[in-house]
Parts: C-alpha cells; sequence; structure tokens
C-alpha cells in the first residue's frame, strides 16, 4: 500500500543517521532503529487502512501521493490504480479540486460537501489541510480526509419531513377550530342550532389533534427504546372482543360488521395491553376504509409463529403504495384519510410495537377484494415442555 511506504520513509528520516561517521555500534543502532521504524510503519498502515474515512494526499502538482482503501472504495477504483494520477484523472467533482487547491495554497478547509453517484448516492464531508513546506515556496501537498455523512443526511432529511408533516397535521385541525370560534364570537353564539353544530365541529378537531399528539408521543417512546414490553401468555378471543366493543360506535355508523373468528382457548405471548393497541388500529382501518355494509375479520393460526389476521372485504389498496403503507403519515388517499379522523402514525406504531414482539406485521391486498393484515409474533414454549 501507497501509504506503508510514505509512513516507512518519513520515520525513516526521523530516525536516519550519517551513514560516513558510522561505527559498527552506531550501525546496530541504526538497524535497530530501522526494524522500530518498519514496525512503526506496519502499525501505520493497519490504522490508516482501517479507518472508515477516506484519507487522500496530493503533491504540488495535484498528483496522488497517497490514498487509504476507504478513498479507493469512494471513487471506485482498482486498489494501486491512484498513485501518480492528477486529480482531475481521478474526479471531476469541482467541490473536491477547489479543496485540495485551497489546500495547496496553505488555506484549510473543512466541511467542504461532496456528493458521489454510483451504485447508491453517499454524502462526504471533506476537511483539506496543506502539508507542510520543505524549502518556504509553499505546502509541499494537501492532505484530504473524506467524512461519510450518508447516514446523518439522511436522518435529517427524515427530521425535516417529519417535522413538515406534524406541522401540516396540527396546522389543519387548528384552522377549523379558529375559523369556528371566530364565527362563534361573531354572532353564531345565539343560533343554537348552529352553535351546537359548530362546537362539534371544534370537538372533533380538537380530538383529532390529541389523537396526533398521542400518537406522535407514543411513536417516539417506541422508536428510542423507552417502551418496556410485559409480555406473557395472552387467550385471544375475549381480548378481540373487547377491541370490537370499544370500536362498536364507529362500526356501527358505517355498517361495518366486525366478526371474531378467533377459536376459544387460544393463547399468545405477547404484552396484552400493545396487542390491543394493534389490533385497535388494524381493525379501525378496516372500519374506516371498508365499503358500506361491509365486512371485518379477524383470524388466527399457527405454524411456526403465531399469525393474528385482520381481513377486510373493502375496495383494496393499489400495489404500488403498499410497500410505503407502514411509514409515518404516509397515506394511500389522504383526504378520505383526514375526513376519517386518522393521524396517518397508526400502521407505523403497529410496525413498531410488532418488531418490538420480536414479530412482524405484513400486508396483501387486491383491488376490488380487500385488505388483509397479520401481525407474526413469536411462539413461545412453555416452559414445562421445553426440555420433551
Amino acid at each position: 500500500m501507497v501509504f506503508f511506504s510514505l509512513a516507512t520513509i518519513f520515520v525513516i528520516k526521523l530516525f536516519r543517521r550519517d551513514a560516513a561517521a558510522s561505527t559498527e555500534e552506531q550501525l546496530e543502532n541504526e538497524t535497530a532503529a530501522n526494524n522500530e521504524t518498519f514496525t512503526r510503519g506496519a502499525l501505520f498502515e493497519a490504522t490508516i487502512g482501517g479507518m472508515r474515512e477516506g484519507l487522500l494526499v496530493v503533491d504540488r502538482d495535484m498528483r496522488v501521493m497517497a490514498a487509504n482503501p476507504a478513498v479507493y472504495k469512494l471513487f471506485n477504483a482498482p486498489t494501486g490504480k491512484l498513485e501518480s494520477q492528477r486529480l482531475t484523472e481521478l474526479t471531476r467533482n469541482p467541490a473536491i479540486y477547489s479543496a485540495f487547491l485551497d489546500g495547496l495554497k496553505g488555506v484549510q478547509r473543512s466541511g467542504v460537501k461532496v456528493e458521489t453517484r454510483g451504485a447508491e448516492r453517499q454524502i462526504f464531508d471533506l476537511n483539506v489541510v496543506p502539508l507542510g513546506s520543505s524549502n518556504g515556496s509553499g505546502p509541499d501537498g494537501a492532505l484530504g480526509v473524506f467524512f461519510d455523512v450518508t447516514r446523518t443526511e439522511r436522518l435529517e432529511i427524515v427530521r425535516q419531513e417529519f417535522l413538515s408533516n406534524v406541522s401540516h397535521e396540527l396546522r389543519t385541525p387548528l384552522t377549523a377550530i379558529l375559523a369556528f370560534v371566530e364565527t362563534l364570537e361573531n354572532g353564531a353564539l345565539e343560533d343554537r342550532e348552529s352553535s351546537q353544530r359548530f362546537l362539534a365541529i371544534i370537538r372533533k378537531n380538537a380530538s383529532r389533534m390529541h389523537g396526533l399528539i398521542d400518537d406522535i408521543l407514543e411513536l417516539t417512546a417506541i422508536e428510542g427504546g423507552n417502551v418496556q414490553l410485559r409480555a406473557g401468555s395472552v387467550e385471544l378471543r375475549p381480548l378481540v372482543d373487547e377491541v370490537i366493543a370499544d370500536l362498536g360506535t364507529k362500526s356501527a355508523a358505517g355498517g361495518i360488521s366486525v366478526i371474531n373468528n378467533v377459536p376459544a382457548g387460544v393463547t399468545v405471548h405477547a404484552d396484552a395491553r400493545r396487542l390491543v393497541q394493534m389490533l385497535t388500529n388494524l381493525i379501525d382501518n378496516g372500519i374506516k376504509f371498508g365499503r358500506e355494509h361491509g365486512r371485518v375479520e379477524i383470524k388466527f393460526a399457527s405454524t411456526d409463529r403465531d399469525d393474528i389476521t385482520v381481513e377486510d372485504n373493502g375496495e383494496g389498496i393499489p400495489a404500488q403504495h403498499l410497500e410505503r403503507l407502514f411509514e409515518r403519515f404516509y397515506r394511500v388517499d389522504r383526504a378520505r384519510s383526514r375526513d376519517m379522523g386518522g393521524t396517518g402514525l397508526g400502521l407505523a406504531i403497529v410496525k413498531h410495537l410488532a418488531l418490538l414482539h420480536g414479530g412482524e406485521v405484513t400486508v396483501q391486498s387486491e383491488l376490488g377484494k380487500g385488505t388483509r393484515f397479520t401481525i407474526h409474533l413469536p411462539r413461545v414454549v412453555p416452559t414445562a415442555l421445553q426440555s420433551t
């Protein structure tokens, strides 16, 4: 590797002896020093070679003097093919060239954003420093360090999208609340029928905001690892009956039949409260997006896992939406979802709670026939049976 030879030469210069004046003892000392030099060089090589950051050194003529494996990977270059290449042959990225040019002028650069587009888009922060001058006429070269910030940048994009979505979702009901409050203040309060209708709308939008904030806090806690499961043996059928009863008003209003087809006596290993939360979200979705006088069925099957399925006979979901369905704030039909009071976070919560149980949630859908969500939970063998 190029860096090894550079390190060796550098350290040899530090420890070199005057050969003309060498005695036998001095020669022995020099040999020992050189051995130490190569040991240090090997250590230097291993350190530089193992770094995730890319290191690139160019000379005064912008020719590559040294590069570590991370740089070869960054530029998608065969090992050993960069030495003596001009920087302009290596890359046409103006940000990289400009940063190294400044380094050769004695100017230190930091935080230079560099994007590469190969098999996948990567983002780097490039820092360039001038290397010392041997004759006082300017730097002998420049050293650049490439820090991979791709993941950080992606997280920042997710954060910005999240804040944007939250702001939008809160602004919509808040605007409605303010508008109807203003209408009431301007005299509608005296009209009992109108005031009751406006107050109902205000309550609906306030409840929507409350639900959104609750879901945001819940999802943040789950994603942050601040939710502890209290898992145990849970009888499934009575738990499903409880969820169906809680959603009875909604299902009756939409003329939706919710059917519990879970056999009596079936148990699963789960946190009962969190399982109720998952089933509530899935059954509620089936009710909200089901066709009029449709049905939602809850089923159970057990193979190598315990599978709880919530299936409706609604309109179905187009295939292109299925992959993103569990993303925060992702909606297939935004307008309809808002009308139904959805926050856009329910399926994301289901996904993370299923993962927290060591399982997963999957979806299958066919246009015109309906949608099937399945919570897959790992089976837990009772302690009494583990040794048999």
